[in-house]
């Protein structure tokens, strides 16, 4: 029995180190081609490690385009959505979650509609919006529309419909104020709801692609994924380049994972048990 069972153990953990290195080989060719020259690239066969190893591929993107500027921009954008995001979310699951008005759940039912409607269908609507706001190549473009996330706001409430009862009743003993009852209590209590929609938000506004190159058109104001599709096209002869500002653009998203990867993990497996 013992055997069987260690026998299943090194088949599960055999499969895990397959399918990592599988995941895993795209990023590692992409960095070890970051520290090559564009002719060691070329080279047929392929080393597996650079054997010169050079920084020219940094040093260019880092010289010779505006990457400190476009990173802020991303920053910017990122860190400012997944804060009002954040908060707008779990405000409103509070709202919706623990107080009784008319059209709670009709509010509530049209929140989950808005996740069933494509994002391309919206793409045209909101381009004309936001060039009759005149808010055409702003980074503000991409800044407000996205103040609201319908998954958010569905994902907190859920967590807040869990809360004990007992917990809010005791508030309202204290003479607690609704936004003490928010801040004390609720947000306290759905940390590992916070912390995983943090992680979704981040990566997914982080890796946008599609609306800054609707929304912007100038360089100065580019995103960091939309910039690199653009310095790739200046630059198509010179593939260091291209893979080094590939990895530059990836270090803040998986040093966030890194960071939060445990409340990632754990908003997850709660979320799997509802």
């Amino acid at each position: 029995m013992k055997k069987d069972i260690k026998i299943s153990k090194m088949i599960r953990i055999v499969c895990l180190v397959v399918f990592s290195l599988l995941f895993l080989a795209p990023y590692f060719w992409m960095l070890s081609n970051s520290f090559k020259s564009t002719s060691e690239i070329l080279l047929e066969p392929q080393h597996l490690l650079p054997t010169k190893f050079t920084l020219a591929g940094y040093i260019k993107v880092l010289t010779k385009s505006p990457f400190f500027r476009w990173l802020l921009n991303s920053l910017f954008i990122t860190i400012i959505d997944t804060v009002v995001i954040l908060f707008t979310s779990s405000i409103i699951g509070f709202v919706l979650s623990k107080y009784r008005f008319k059209l709670r759940k009709t509010m509530f039912y049209i929140i989950l509609l808005t996740m069933m409607v494509p994002a391309t269908a919206m793409m045209i609507p909101n381009f004309l919006l936001i060039s009759t706001l005149g808010w055409y190549d702003k980074l503000i473009a991409l800044i407000v529309p996205t103040f609201f996330n319908a998954f958010g706001i569905f994902l907190c409430k859920q967590y807040i419909d869990d809360l004990p009862k007992e917990l809010f009743e005791s508030a309202m003993l204290d003479n607690a104020s609704d936004l003490k009852i928010y801040f004390k209590i609720v947000l306290p209590s759905i940390k590992p709801a916070i912390g995983s929609l943090a992680i979704f938000t981040f990566l997914a506004l982080w890796n946008d692609y599609l609306t800054p190159l609707i929304m912007l058109n100038s360089a100065k104001n580019m995103t960091l994924p939309l910039a690199l599709s653009f310095f790739s096209a200046q630059h198509m002869s010179d593939l260091s380049a291209t893979m080094a500002a590939a990895s530059l653009i990836m270090i803040p998203a998986s040093a966030i994972f890194i960071l939060f990867q445990n409340q990632f993990i754990k908003g997850i497996t709660m979320s799997g048990m509802k």
